[in-house]
């Protein structure tokens, strides 16, 4: 995923604190929208703030995908997972400049405090629409002073452009968000005559 202002490594410690959590609580706002045996992406993973509740959500059948550009936040993570049932469940991948790089579909996407840091927005949710199944969500959550309501309304409306539905975002103590879904109808087993 090619990026600007991406926060660095070395900032991973502020990503992933004790007062973040209890302010932006990960199994509380994902609780809604990931469940069992799911395969979910954790996009801009870092060094695992929601990873490690999206895969206690998933159960022993869901994957977590745990995405991110810089390897140093997927170092972090792997040290956080390791040794732990939650390792089964954690598929560490590194995205490469220009794109997720993920084939398989997916029911949900969180996205959270990164997409104002993609540098080319089009083809990121030409990218989600290709990877998530009929039905599946995407979760943005972006910072408020990064992000202005012009810049959250834009990508709102690129994502639609692209084919996702809107949806009302859960509340996010300093946040926006907005939850997009993949429209389309799901496949009934029931033949008609």
């Amino acid at each position: 995923m090619a990026n600007k202002r991406i926060c660095p490594v070395e900032r991973a410690g502020s990503l992933d604190s004790r007062l973040r959590r209890l302010v932006q609580n990960p199994h509380t706002i994902l609780q809604p929208f990931v469940q069992e045996a799911m395969t979910v992406i954790d996009l801009g993973c870092g060094p695992g703030f929601c990873t490690l509740d999206m895969a206690s959500l998933v159960g022993p059948l869901g994957r977590v995908i745990a995405c991110d550009v810089q390897t140093g936040m997927l170092d972090k993570l792997q040290a956080k997972i390791q040794g732990t049932d939650l390792e089964e469940r954690i598929i560490l991948h590194k995205c490469d400049n220009r794109n997720i790089g993920i084939d398989e579909k997916v029911d949900f996407i969180l996205a959270f405090y990164v997409v104002h840091e993609l540098a080319d927005q089009q083809s990121f949710f030409k990218e989600v629409m290709a990877i998530l199944k009929i039905q599946g969500a995407l979760l943005i959550i972006e910072p408020p002073l990064h992000v202005s309501r012009k810049d959250f309304d834009e990508t709102i409306s690129i994502g639609q452009q692209a084919g996702l539905l809107v949806e009302e975002g859960p509340r996010v103590f300093l946040s926006k968000t907005i939850l997009m879904k993949k429209a389309g109808k799901q496949q009934d087993n029931m033949k008609t005559t």
